[in-house]
């Protein structure tokens, strides 16, 4: 069983925007580069930035914000994401159509590397801390399994925010009812 965010897509239009969700980031597999994710390397950038200082782009460029995380958070899998796209925004309107028509389903991270070690054996390098800068909804993303999913968001929910908190506290009550 993959997860949230690696399944197939959910798209409902609704008159209160959209939001993104899915893994950005899965440890322990490597990526299309060779990188390895190790579990804790976003720890201390997430500490720093919290979701609201990591950007929501579009193929990584920064002429191209979409809208804005809520939560960005490691668990055991890798690093799960969810966040709004910006209600209004033409762009942010022609990436929910592209999610809708199955064109676009990836996510991909934009970080600096701090720490990292070389496996000289299989040629992958391990990323064990990163300085997380953006999360991006691509169409061709490095890691296969970072994948998004494009929900309807309730009427006034994406002109008022999601509050982080009521995320945080939805997903626990989903979790302790699972």
């Amino acid at each position: 069983m993959l997860g949230p965010g690696c399944g197939a897509l959910e798209v409902k239009a609704h008159a209160g925007g959209f939001s993104v969700s899915g893994y950005a980031s899965v440890f322990g597999l490597p990526d299309q580069s060779r990188d390895v994710v190790a579990a804790g390397a976003f720890a201390k950038s997430l500490a720093q930035r919290r979701a609201g200082g990591i950007r929501m782009l579009f193929q990584h460029d920064p002429g191209q914000p979409i809208g804005a995380w809520d939560i960005v958070r490691e668990d055991a899998r890798g690093l799960w994401v969810e966040g709004r796209l910006a209600p209004g925004s033409a762009r942010a309107a022609e990436i929910a159509a592209l999610m809708s028509a199955g064109a676009v389903d990836g996510l991909s991270i934009g970080f600096r590397t701090l720490k990292a070690r070389r496996d000289t054996t299989s040629g992958t390098r391990r990323l064990i801390e990163v300085d997380l800068w953006e999360i991006s909804v691509v169409t061709f993303p490095m890691q296969p399994l970072a994948r998004a999913r494009l929900s309807a968001l309730p009427i006034g929910k994406a002109a008022q925010g999601a509050s982080p908190l009521a995320h945080e506290m939805r997903e626990a009550a989903r979790r302790l009812l699972a």
